[in-house]
């Protein structure tokens, strides 16, 4: 999929405090990786041999997903971290068939899924379209921070 862009302070906070050392941000680098790998297995998200590699605010993700939405997700999961600013999509799906990518949509103050919905399918109503295909990132239609990342379905 390539290179996604996130904004750097906003989003989960997976992380601790900063080390100053090149041997310590190294090891630093090596535990935030840990922990965005067990970010994306608590949500349940399948993938063969997971490897996220830091390399400052760019985290490189490797594995197999079983479809296009999981590999959107775990990007969004991996992006969506406080201290992420970009995130390397280097992962490949087991599916062969072609499925559509989703767009991406930044969410600004202000922003509801009913708006974005407006916004992207001419319709509000169809706000759960995204809330679903966002799940299990999501646990609450109204929660939503700006800076987040959400993904945006092409409807069938």
């Amino acid at each position: 999929m390539g290179l996604f862009s996130f904004i750097k302070n906003a989003g989960a906070k997976v992380f601790g405090i900063g080390k100053t050392t090149k041997e310590e941000a190294v090891e630093e680098a090596a535990e935030k990786a840990s922990k965005l790998i067990d970010a994306v297995n608590a949500l349940g998200f399948e993938v063969a041999s997971l490897d996220i590699v830091l390399n400052g605010d760019t985290a490189l993700v490797y594995g197999e997903t079983a479809d296009q939405a999981t590999r959107e997700k775990v990007v969004l999961v991996v992006g969506n971290t406080e201290g992420i600013a970009t995130v390397d999509d280097r992962m490949t799906t087991a599916v062969t068939i072609e499925e559509p990518q989703a767009q991406f949509h930044t969410v600004v103050s202000g922003d509801t899924l009913g708006k974005i919905a407006k916004n992207y399918y001419d319709n509000a109503m169809k706000y759960p379209v995204i809330f679903e295909a966002n799940k299990p990132m999501l646990s609450h239609p109204d929660k939503i921070y700006p800076g987040q990342v959400l993904r945006i379905p092409t409807l069938d």
